[in-house]
């Protein structure tokens, strides 16, 4: 049976990135070796990086603009940090959209002082705040562009005239933006683009070297840079099932392709989810993610019904997280639009059983 994966993250990947991701494993470029047993300095595994890293920012329309790419470790949650190290000098301001945010405000206090300038806590963050009041001279802003767990989105960045730094963990490649506005970028692997292990971080590099303190080398985005994302060891695997998956894009037209299908899932499901009495849409209408949509049945009787038809049709990872409940249908790149019909065609059905 077909099995439709709408996991949070770790992500659904292409099938044919998983196929070539297989084989690299028991052979990777014909050398009788596995792509996690061969050296990381060789040719083999140097022209991978290179390669993710190139057409990281092809896919982001940022060749010849400034940035740089590094793949690290230790997920966004990593980057929490060491983007505080980097480039925290004396005060930052955050947008608080969510569980991740929340955290993201949780390390950068450690190294200065913070601004929360909005926040949608107030209602369990299913919205996105407006209009809410921007400090001057602020050494950063930073912005969550897509709340995996909320099924929130920012549809319009903020105009400003220092460093704008956003975590795009669960919507990086899925739609277009203008992302040379954006200063530094980073996103987890998992959520949209490969396998846990490896952070994709997109930054300009002008604005490194502006704190005074020192920074552990692990933790410095210069000496990142300079080692070109090898100064450990990196995530063999993650980085070269990373760069299949952004081949698959490339290949499908890229980004402007990729965001067309994604209109067409989202707008499918969120219009059975407002047309069906038996479900009501978690966040704000205006600031759904076309990534995450969060849903709860309204009568919870059914629950279990339900949940036994998905089960029968093959559908996975549906649950929503604890800090909503209910559903959450997590509708990333690489899955099918036809995915989605089948959701919602049992939503459908049980509206009529009903």
């Amino acid at each position: 049976m077909k099995k439709h994966n709408f996991s949070a993250g770790p992500c659904i990947l292409p099938q044919e990135v998983i196929q070539k991701a297989a084989e690299a494993v028991i052979d990777f470029n014909g050398l009788g070796l596995s792509l996690i047993e061969i050296s990381h300095r060789s040719k083999d595994f140097v022209d991978v990086m290179e390669n993710a890293r190139s057409l990281a920012l092809e896919l982001l329309d940022l060749e010849g603009k400034g940035y740089q790419v590094l793949f690290l470790q230790g997920g966004a949650s990593t980057e929490f940090l060491r983007i505080a190290y980097n480039l925290l000098e004396n005060k930052a301001g955050y947008l608080n959209t969510g569980t991740w945010s929340s955290k993201a405000i949780k390390e950068a206090k450690l190294f200065g002082d913070v601004v929360e300038v909005g926040s949608s806590k107030d209602e369990n963050f299913n919205y996105i705040p407006k209009g809410y009041g921007i400090p001057e001279n602020l050494d950063f802003l930073h912005l969550t562009s897509n709340n995996t767990i909320f099924g929130t989105q920012i549809k319009k960045f903020p105009e400003v005239n220092f460093p704008l730094v956003c975590d795009m963990s669960s919507d990086i490649f899925s739609r277009q933006l203008d992302f040379s506005k954006f200063d530094l970028i980073y996103a987890g692997a998992q959520k949209n683009m490969g396998p846990a292990g490896t952070t994709l971080v997109v930054i300009k590099e002008d604005v490194l070297g502006k704190v005074s303190r020192q920074i552990p080398s692990m933790m410095d985005y210069a000496v990142q840079l300079g080692k070109d994302s090898m100064f450990n060891t990196p995530s063999v695997f993650a980085v070269y099932t990373s760069m299949l998956t952004m081949e698959w894009l490339k290949n499908l037209g890229g980004v402007p392709a990729i965001e067309e299908i994604n209109d067409k899932k989202a707008q499918l499901l969120y219009s059975e989810i407002d047309l069906n009495p038996l479900f009501n849409g978690y966040a704000s209408k205006e600031d759904r993610s076309t990534m995450n949509a969060t849903f709860n049945l309204s009568e919870e009787t059914l629950k279990e019904t339900f949940d036994t038809m998905c089960k029968e049709a093959g559908i996975n990872g549906l649950n929503g997280h604890r800090s909503v409940g209910g559903y959450r249908a997590s509708m990333y790149n690489a899955l099918s639009l036809e995915s989605v019909g089948t959701l919602v065609d049992i939503m459908s059905e049980l509206e009529r059983k009903a």
